[in-house]
């Protein structure tokens, strides 16, 4: 009886043990699957640039947004940008200037909502597939003129048979299709606007996307100066207007677009080269809260400037600057570009 006593207890202590140790195994089985699990979360999280610098990028074009489930979103809308197009960011936008002309003034902060914008002005290749697919007559050609400067006598003409295709009439070149498409009238652009399922930009959203992010105080869509390095960041008059143009910055007309480089935001051409229309109609910033009629003298807003423009009579390249035309003008350094609003 003591022996078999002696055996139970051991029997007792080696199965006290064995429990032990099998208690000791699952711990450890259960925290290795936790720290595989652990380490699998984070490297996917790292994969998916969750806490990546190299989303800077688009910390950017969200105005510095920290919250974690906008930038998320604003990556997504990032990545469905339209061809040709950019992606410019919505937020509290200041517009107009108190060291511009009287009708930049007062300076009014409003709220824009972010839109997708045209790269650059569209150029006479682009209006040409237009052309092609619908068979559309533009203004000029349906009048048979329009306006150009003519250099030889230093002045502003209406010239018989120029149009789109050929701004100084057919005795001179084409028009290069990488150049912007000049020539059109209000409706004429936004006809082709229609078809590419874009809009007119209204003279807010222009002056928003030309002011970019982080420079948004600066006269130029492009910085502080004209001329950075001895290199000209825009196509403008040089020389004495109206004169001579001395082609200092390579053009004397029209440049193909994206030549001066790009803003912040990828956008080219958003001072000098052409003017752009925009939708607004063109009134004093005091009203612009109140109704409008348009009557038979009402002009639309253009913005941007042109290879006209010169500091000693009309600095509008500068990214406040307005400018004012009736909608039937049809003129050699008028242009456009297209936005599209975002779901």
């Amino acid at each position: 009886m003591l022996f078999r006593n002696r055996i139970a207890s051991s029997l007792l202590v080696e199965n006290s043990q064995t429990g032990k140790l099998s208690l000791i195994m699952v711990i450890a089985v259960l925290t290795l699957v936790f720290i595989l699990i652990l380490a699998f979360s984070l490297n996917a999280s790292a994969q998916h640039g969750y806490d990546a610098p190299c989303c800077s990028d688009i910390s950017r074009q969200t105005l510095g947004n920290k919250d974690a489930g906008k930038n998320a979103g604003a990556r997504q809308v990032a990545a469905q940008v339209p061809e040709g197009m950019v992606l410019v960011p919505g937020g509290e936008a200041t517009i107009g200037s108190e060291r511009g002309l009287p009708a930049e003034r007062p300076v009014f902060t409003t709220e824009v909502a972010p839109f997708y914008m045209d790269k650059h002005p569209v150029t006479v290749g682009r209006f040409r597939v237009f052309v092609k697919e619908t068979g559309y007559v533009t203004f000029s050609e349906k009048i048979g003129d329009g306006i150009i400067f003519d250099h030889a006598q230093a002045t502003w003409v209406i010239a018989p048979g120029v149009y789109w295709e050929y701004p100084l009439g057919k005795e001179n070149e084409k028009a290069p299709d990488d150049h912007p498409v000049t020539l059109l009238t209000y409706d004429d652009a936004v006809a082709y606007l229609e078809w590419a399922g874009k809009r007119l930009p209204t003279e807010v959203e222009w002056e928003h996307a030309a002011r970019g992010v982080t420079n948004r105080d600066q006269p130029y869509a492009w910085g502080e100066q004209l001329i950075v390095d001895g290199e000209f960041m825009a196509n403008t008059w040089t020389g004495r207007f109206p004169e001579k143009n001395l082609g200092e910055d390579g053009y004397v007309l029209t440049s193909p677009v994206g030549t001066f480089g790009e803003t912040e935001l990828g956008l080219t051409d958003m001072g000098g080269n052409v003017w752009e229309w925009t939708s607004d109609w063109f009134r004093s910033y005091r009203d612009r809260d109140t109704p409008y009629e348009p009557g038979e003298h009402s002009e639309k807003v253009t913005r941007g400037g042109s290879f006209m423009c010169n500091v000693s009579y009309c600095h509008g390249y500068r990214v406040s600057a307005r400018s004012h035309t009736p909608p039937d003008n049809n003129m050699f350094h008028i242009g456009f570009r297209g936005v599209r609003d975002i779901d």
